[in-house]
């Protein structure tokens, strides 16, 4: 038996979120069919590093299963991605020891969310870009963004129907850059609760928009009540960007930053900002 890792890119605007459900619209339910199809057999069983939402994208999702088939990888590439829609890929696989383990062994999780601040919305990007209309003060967003940095209870950014069994979480990176009419926003943490990020969006975009002050961010870490908070936010513009593991799995390491520039066809800059 051995164990294999996947990396998979989709757009999350076709399909119920990740996770399995009744009705099979899900990204697991699609991938698991091709791979019991290239495997020939009746079901596989897949586990992923991050279950993303209804709407959500990814340009590396990280799954394993355990098989007896044995194939070349370039094998695996091709054959799957030839029984998957287009809105779903397989970027790469690899052998990997037994104990890896897709979700219990990240060490990392980075999301971008990516918004529009226009006056009209665009039709050609409905789906893959969040849209605010009102003017945004990027200072007091990246204010309120440093508030968040660090291990904190994060309740009143978890959904109600979160399963974690604690809301303790380490944001270990949360920026704000500007390219034009684009606001990129990066999310870094160990682990991520349910709706979080679309939460603390829901949030910046108030601070943004000069409806809170930043220092409200203390207010509603100190009182752990979703209700007290903002509204979550849209999926169409986020994205999970990057699964961090340990070097000794051989995993392919490009940064979150590439696989986003790549994806957009935008560059860094000499000190690292996207140009």
């Amino acid at each position: 038996m051995s164990r294999i890792a996947l990396g998979i890119a989709y757009d999350g605007a076709p399909w119920h979120g990740w996770q399995t459900q009744p009705d099979g619209l899900t990204v697991q339910d699609t991938l698991e069919k091709a791979l019991a199809t290239f495997l020939n057999q009746d079901k596989a069983a897949t586990i992923c590093a991050g279950r993303t939402d209804t709407g959500v994208h990814a340009l590396q999702q990280v799954i394993h299963l355990d098989t007896a088939a044995q194939r070349r990888d370039e094998s695996w590439v091709r054959g799957l991605n030839a029984l998957l829609p287009s809105s779903i890929a397989v970027r790469w696989v690899r052998t990997v020891p037994l104990d890896f383990h897709a979700r219990y062994g990240a060490q990392a999780r980075t999301y971008f969310y990516l918004l529009r601040c226009a006056r009209v919305r665009s039709p050609h990007l409905a789906g893959r870009v969040g849209w605010c209309y009102h003017e945004l003060n990027i200072g007091l967003m990246r204010e309120a963004a440093r508030l968040f940095l660090g291990e904190h209870d994060f309740s009143a950014f978890r959904s109600a129907q979160c399963q974690a069994a604690s809301p303790v979480r380490t944001l270990q990176r949360l920026d704000v850059t500007m390219r034009g009419e684009f606001l990129v926003f990066r999310f870094v943490a160990n682990a991520f609760l349910h709706h979080m990020v679309r939460n603390l969006m829901g949030t910046l975009i108030a601070i943004g928009q000069a409806k809170q002050p930043p220092s409200w961010v203390n207010h509603l870490l100190a009182q752990r009540d979703r209700r007290l908070s903002a509204p979550t936010f849209a999926p169409d513009g986020l994205y999970l960007a990057h699964v961090a593991y340990p070097e000794h799995y051989g995993l392919p390491q490009s940064s979150p930053d590439e696989a986003l520039l790549t994806h957009l066809g935008w560059s860094l800059d000499e000190g690292g900002g996207i140009t």
